[in-house]
């Protein structure tokens, strides 16, 4: 391989670690969490997230802002509410980097080969 394509190679894995690292962040509250799982049957608003979790809108606010950041979820706006999603990509890149481990885990090397 010409050495351009292992650099962009590398770029590509750093730039994806980054991304996963944000992710798992996003991952590590349970009220985040808790409002992840209310996406899982669609959108959702602040006020429902409010109704469902008890929390203020402040709180949600500041966790709605990670999982954004980390791009976990995307908004939409209609008219003056804004409605939350589970953005796909980001699980599904989740879930490769997950597969990855488990299938290279599973592949014994002896030490020293």
């Amino acid at each position: 391989m010409n050495l351009i394509f292992l650099k962009v190679l590398k770029e590509i894995s750093k730039v994806k670690k980054e991304n996963i690292s944000k992710l798992m962040v996003s991952f590590s509250d349970p009220f985040r969490l808790e409002i992840i799982e209310l996406m899982m049957d669609g959108e959702v608003c602040v006020c429902d997230i409010m109704k469902l979790t008890k929390l203020s809108q402040s709180r949600i606010s500041y966790h709605i802002k990670i999982l954004k950041e980390a791009g976990l979820i995307s908004d939409r706006q209609e008219g003056r509410w804004v409605y939350y999603s589970l953005n796909k990509e980001s699980l599904f890149l989740i879930k490769e980097w997950i597969t990855s481990l488990t299938d290279d885990s599973s592949k014994r090397k002896r030490c020293c080969e």
